[in-house]
């Protein structure tokens, strides 16, 4: 059945684009931390949407499952296939259509990311989705997941930023939904459905993104703070001074920018004096002097005793450079070793307490682990990650990451949080659902699954885990891999 499959799918595609040597298929088996490294019969590279309802149905047909790979760039194990095919999408990368006067992108889900902000860009226009890995992540993958980035403060998630997809199924019917529509009652709001479902309902092929226009100027600063709930207070008070203006408030705590400045060749230390705590804000203006603007807010906090210290970039260069502090923190930490990664999210009102919680608690549990949390302040996601302590046996420290969990997770939950804030549950978080998610949610989610995948072949074993459905997830300290030599583009 297999070596017919294959020949099938090599018939319609052509045999350079149905790869199964072991060479082609590695690149597609490992999430990109190394935690879990998986199997597959084939990886198959679909030119167009037909092509790829053809290699749903025929695997539909012979009931072997399917997982969709953009760019690979996943931090939760979702595309790790365990069996069956790998559905590459990266070569449906056509911009199909750029409306300036509609604020629309029409784009395929193999267009990475930096691709469409450039595309926009061209015609005048702002897509403000952002991510550290823009450089490489795909559309569809960011869809998939409901990405989040830097920019949410102002623009919203992934699911903001979409008004149309169009979504090959479990049976190989595609759904167009590529509407560039922002009001529609007619039905169900079918599109939500798919976004932030990690490829276990749909498989998104294309997809109408909501465009903004292109501010005429912008400004960014760092900041040194006392504390996290200094810092708080800062954002709440930037936020009521600037309103949308404000497009990014990073928070990051003086240990992980010490591993920046450690790790990071070029890295200059952005204030002369040390500080508890640091911000990364940016604003983005219609107007012509963001700078002032700007300036004359940090001149207020520093007054009212909200910062400790703060630089304002004179020019697009130095703003960059302090991007790139905030966007290399995720990928410096693993240079002092194990990391154990929580993705969180509670109200933004209760980031500072639960900073101070989750770190007492943690410290408590393993003394000397090196808390490495930091994240978009603004939104209430916080990466709360912890590094192993100096000198600790990595694969020892790694083994605790259930224990962990609890600590962390019971935190958020008791926050009225969520585990999961954006880079989805895949299979790291899987068996954490039944635990903290209602009941009543994840009966509607396996109905969900149920109908629109009835013999569950969409990337099975992610997200949901009913009986017979998948693998079990691979405890994370035994799927570990080495942190890789060379730096990648990966995202917090």
């Amino acid at each position: 059945m297999t070596h017919s499959l294959l020949a099938t799918l090599a018939a319609r595609l052509g045999p350079a684009h149905v790869l199964t040597d072991e060479t082609d298929l590695a690149p597609h088996l490992a999430e990109t931390r190394g935690l879990y490294h998986g199997r597959a019969l084939a990886v198959v590279r679909p030119r167009d949407t037909a092509e790829v309802a053809f290699v749903v149905r025929a695997c539909a047909s012979a009931q072997v499952p399917v997982v969709a790979h953009g760019g690979n760039t996943g931090l939760v194990g979702g595309g790790v296939p365990f069996g069956g095919v790998v559905i590459s999408l990266t070569r449906l990368d056509r911009v199909r259509a750029v409306d300036p006067l509609d604020a629309t992108i029409t784009v395929e889900a193999g267009c990475v990311l930096a691709t469409v902000q450039q595309a926009a860009d061209a015609a005048g226009m702002l897509f403000p989705l952002s991510l550290a890995s823009e450089g490489s992540c795909r559309i569809g993958g960011n869809l998939a997941t409901n990405a989040g980035g830097t920019a949410v403060l102002a623009y919203g998630n992934a699911r903001e930023l979409t008004l149309g997809l169009e979504v090959v199924l479990a049976d190989g019917q595609v759904w167009n939904g590529l509407r560039a529509l922002r009001k529609d009652n007619s039905g169900y709001d079918l599109k939500n459905l798919f976004i932030g479902s990690e490829g276990t309902l749909g498989i998104i092929t294309a997809a109408v993104l909501r465009l903004h226009p292109k501010p005429v100027s912008k400004a960014t600063a760092f900041l040194g703070l006392a504390s996290a709930r200094a810092a708080l207070d800062a954002f709440g008070r930037l936020r009521d001074g600037l309103g949308p203006r404000l497009t990014a408030f990073e928070y990051v705590p003086r240990f992980p920018l010490e591993v920046v400045l450690r790790h990071l060749p070029g890295a200059v230390r952005p204030l002369v004096g040390d500080h508890a705590a640091y911000a990364l804000v940016e604003i983005s203006s219609p107007a012509p002097d963001a700078g002032g603007e700007l300036e004359a807010q940090l001149a207020e906090l520093i007054e009212a005793g909200l910062a400790e210290d703060a630089v304002l970039a004179q020019s697009e260069a130095q703003g960059s450079a302090l991007w790139r502090l905030r966007e290399s923190l995720s990928e410096m930490q693993g240079y002092e070793g194990g990391s154990i990664k929580h993705d969180v999210s509670v109200p933004v009102s209760r980031v500072a307490e639960f900073l101070e919680r989750a770190t007492a608690a943690c410290e408590a549990a393993l003394p000397g682990v090196r808390v490495c949390a930091f994240g978009h302040f603004g939104d209430g996601n916080i990466h709360f990650n912890l590094t192993q302590p100096v000198g600790a046996e990595k694969a020892a420290f790694l083994a605790e990451w259930p224990h962990f969990n609890r600590i962390v997770h019971d935190i958020v939950h008791a926050m009225d949080g969520s585990i999961a804030a954006e880079h989805g549950v895949g299979l790291i978080k899987r068996d954490e659902l039944p635990r903290y998610k209602d009941p009543v949610a994840l009966d509607l989610m396996r109905r969900l699954k149920g109908a629109l995948d009835p013999k569950g072949i969409l990337n099975p074993g992610k997200v949901l885990a009913p009986a017979g459905e998948g693998p079990e997830a691979l405890p994370v300290a035994q799927a570990v891999r080495p942190y890789p030599a060379a730096r990648s583009d990966t995202a917090a």
